[in-house]
């Protein structure tokens, strides 16, 4: 097995009527009423149709096909047989909007979109050239390939997907990554044991999170594949619904980011909250004061994880073994074949207690081994973070007495707003031209809900009114060019930004802004308002 595909036709081969895929009718939209769910064998019937089409038309090795299908079955259908092909995917977040699909189109030189229907249009209207558009379904056709496919067969160093995650440039970047990379996350979740130990055939494991990231597509995914268990895909997180579709799809395992916990813990109490047969909960940035909380309410673990689409397994930290430190961020301590240092800003190591940048690679021959394969078109950026021979993350941790880790903040200048990384680079870039916008700086706010919120700290001109209005105006403009969670939710009017002897801004000194927001003179609060658009 050294594609995703061939992975998943062994798995076929001993569990093929066993389900696959289960989504349940209040993920499927208005209408459903009964759940949908396919085995094994049933989804390489579709796989196969789609296979012909596309090996029929030319596609293969050396190609890109961009994905605007959501959380639905088509897309991992359509995923199999693209990489049953030998070609790669570019899945597309369907909040992006148009100059966000243009950069990352443009960027990734997708020769062809499959969207849903609902997308046709927004991505007709981009008038890209290059591009070609179809819609999924039984009647799906395709243009012929642009250019012939490599005649090298595909294998686990085969490029599988490109996604793009924010950095600190401004522009997302494109991480490539291999057949080995997804294979080998799948490997590693199911041979985690402790806590966290996987079922051969038995596991139907649930999540709301989006195919177009690296959890639902190589942890989740893969590791139901390599051990014959259920996806539970959900089209979001619905907290209200959430514990009956837990319950009434029969999960064993949830997958959870650290908004969610907060979420269900605010919840009335209903006669689902143990109603489920879930054995632990896999995530990430639990807010300690949670934890425990939760735990104790609902009835099992939430095992805390550390890893980035850059490292995917080559470099991922688990909690899955007492004593977990329910409460400290702790996300246990690496594998025998990872290396992790903590250094400070001149790059020395710190003492143990001591918070710092963490480091990772692969111990042996192959520090990248298990890695992302190189940032697409950014040798330098690829260069930069593999510098002196160690993966820098941008993390900060701290290891405690005991060995384990635990991740204590973001050192770059990203936002992490439930789930999604932003790059506060691009807010500012999209709201620049805004009249009402003479300087402006993006920093992170807390959200007791959601981790973090986007606050832009805002100079205007002297002529412009400091008012709920032109907060609004500064909201909508950035609504209208970037996906709806990058936008502030936070808009404060301030006479001057701190800036350097160089005039970089120094947003260090606007962190108490970013700590109170709402006891900054002139702050608006417009939460409220950020909401995502709903597919009709």
């Amino acid at each position: 097995m050294n594609t995703v595909f061939s992975a998943f036709s062994a798995t076929v081969s001993q569990y093929g009527g066993k389900p696959f895929l289960h989504i349940p009718a209040s993920a499927q939209g208005a209408g459903a009423v009964t759940p949908y769910e396919c085995t094994y064998a049933q989804m390489l019937v579709e796989v196969e149709r789609l296979v012909a089409i596309y090996r029929g038309q030319g596609y293969g090795v050396g190609h890109r096909i961009a994905l605007l299908l959501e959380n639905q079955p088509a897309f991992l259908a359509h995923w199999l047989a693209i990489n049953a092909v030998g070609a790669g995917i570019v899945p597309l977040n369907p909040d992006y909007q148009r100059a966000e699909l243009e950069y990352v189109l443009g960027h990734s030189e997708a020769s062809v979109a499959v969207a849903l229907p609902r997308h046709e249009a927004k991505l007709r209207d981009l008038g890209m050239a290059t591009l070609s558009i179809t819609t999924a379904g039984d009647g799906f056709k395709l243009p012929r390939a642009p250019s012939p496919a490599s005649a090298t067969p595909a294998d686990d160093s085969t490029e599988c997907a490109l996604l793009y995650t924010s950095g600190t440039t401004g522009k997302p970047k494109g991480c490539l990554i291999s057949n080995f990379y997804c294979l080998n996350m799948g490997r590693y979740y199911i041979s985690e044991g402790g806590l966290c130990t996987v079922r051969e055939g038995e596991e139907r494991l649930i999540t709301p999170l989006p195919l177009f990231h690296m959890n639902a597509l190589a942890a989740s995914t893969m590791a139901m594949i390599l051990s014959g268990g259920c996806v539970v895909q959900l089209d979001r997180f619905h907290p209200k619904q959430w514990w009956q579709d837990v319950a009434t799809s029969r999960a064993t395992i949830v997958h959870y980011l650290g908004v969610m916990p907060a979420m269900l813990l605010g919840m009335p109490v209903t006669e689902y909250d143990r109603a489920h047969q879930v054995r632990f909960g896999f995530g990430a940035n639990a807010n300690p004061k949670d934890h425990q909380a939760f735990e104790s309410r609902f009835g099992f673990p939430l095992i805390e994880a550390w890893a980035m689409t850059e490292t995917g397994a080559g470099a991922t930290s688990t909690a899955s073994r007492e004593p977990r430190h329910v409460g400290t961020r702790c996300i246990g301590r690496p594998r025998p074949s990872v290396e992790m240092g903590i250094v400070d800003e001149a790059h020395r190591d710190v003492p143990d207690g001591m918070a710092g940048e963490l480091l990772v690679r692969q111990a042996g021959p192959d520090p990248r081994a298990g890695f992302f394969s190189g940032y697409l078109k950014d040798e330098a950026a690829t260069a930069y973070a593999w510098r002196d021979g160690w993966f820098h993350t941008g993390d900060a941790v701290r290891r405690g007495p005991d060995g384990q880790y635990h991740f204590v903040d973001r050192q770059r200048n990203i936002i992490r707003r439930a789930g999604e990384n932003i790059a506060a680079l691009e807010v500012e870039a999209s709201l620049l031209d805004h009249p009402a916008v003479r300087q402006i700086a993006v920093i992170a706010a807390p959200d007791a809900m959601r981790d973090e919120e986007v606050m832009a700290c805002v100079v205007a001109p002297p002529e412009v009114p400091r008012t709920r209005e032109t907060a609004i105006s500064i909201q909508d403009w950035c609504l209208s060019r970037l996906a709806y969670f990058k936008a502030p939710g936070f808009v404060a009017f301030i006479d001057a930004l701190p800036t350097t002897s160089t005039n970089k801004v120094q947003k260090i000194k606007l962190a108490d802004f970013g700590a109170n927001p709402m006891e900054v003179p002139a702050c608006f609060d417009l939460r409220d308002r950020k909401k995502r658009e709903r597919s009709p």
